[in-house]
């Protein structure tokens, strides 16, 4: 979509999710260098704004992928961004490996956006998630990563239980256990958030408050929604970076 055609609104929730994130991910590096100490793995704290940061962005991917099959967007500009997430995908992967060997991301939220958009696209052109059916499926998926995981966990076969804990399933969503990986934002549960994003734009309601004209607030935070990928690309290295040069610079001091 051109930005003439683009929805303040979608971008600006899209923008305050990006400002969440700095936000978490500059206390994730405050612990890293050691100047906090908080679990980011286990306290509710911190778990609890990853779920609703990453589920703020997939419902803006979904409502997105709705806009732009409504207002007829060519396949060659759905590829070309598709493309684009791929490759900074693979570059969080590497950046990931570097920092994080042992824990180094195989499918967090770029790697998942890309194969749910997939999915989302094409079921979107053809028409199947219309009325309920985005809210049902997304629902069903939604509730299928917790009792598949259960049941792997409790009757399934060791190996099979294995197999899907390791990186070349553990995408799914279904594991006996979180994968031992700085990000994870498998299909499951995480394709059902972003198919409620569509369905949302199937509301009238929701409509009727994208079609208003944006507040100041919105208007000031549109902008970060609509470059969201390089401002995703970028946060990390610019925090990471001063909060490096911090170190060194007290380090001279001391």
């Amino acid at each position: 979509m051109s930005p003439s055609t683009r929805h303040a609104h979608v971008d600006a929730l899209r923008g305050a999710a990006m400002l969440w994130m700095t936000a978490y991910h500059f206390a994730f590096d405050l612990n890293y260098f050691g100047h906090i100490h908080q679990n980011f793995y286990e306290d509710p704290l911190w778990t609890w704004q990853r779920t609703g940061i990453v589920s703020l962005f997939l419902l803006c991917a979904g409502m997105g992928q709705a806009l732009a099959v409504q207002q007829g967007q060519s396949g060659a500009r759905f590829w070309r961004r598709w493309a684009q997430i791929v490759g900074c995908a693979v570059l969080v992967s590497l950046g990931s490996w570097w920092m994080f060997p042992m824990s180094w991301i195989s499918f967090g939220v770029l790697h998942g956006m890309a194969a749910m958009l997939l999915f989302t696209r094409w079921l979107l052109l053809r028409g199947v998630l219309r009325g309920a059916s985005p809210w049902a499926g997304g629902l069903l998926l939604i509730a299928a990563a917790p009792l598949g995981s259960a049941w792997l966990r409790t009757q399934a076969p060791p190996a099979l239980a294995a197999a899907f804990d390791s990186r070349w399933l553990n995408w799914i969503g279904l594991v006996t256990q979180k994968p031992p990986t700085e990000d994870w934002v498998p299909l499951l549960p995480w394709l059902g958030v972003m198919w409620l994003g569509a369905g949302l734009m199937q509301l009238p309601a929701w409509r009727a408050w994208l079609a208003r004209p944006p507040r100041r607030l919105a208007r000031a935070l549109a902008p970060l929604g609509r470059w969201s990928l390089s401002y995703y690309m970028l946060h990390q290295p610019v925090l990471i970076g001063l909060l490096t040069a911090h170190r060194m610079l007290a380090s001279q001091a001391a």
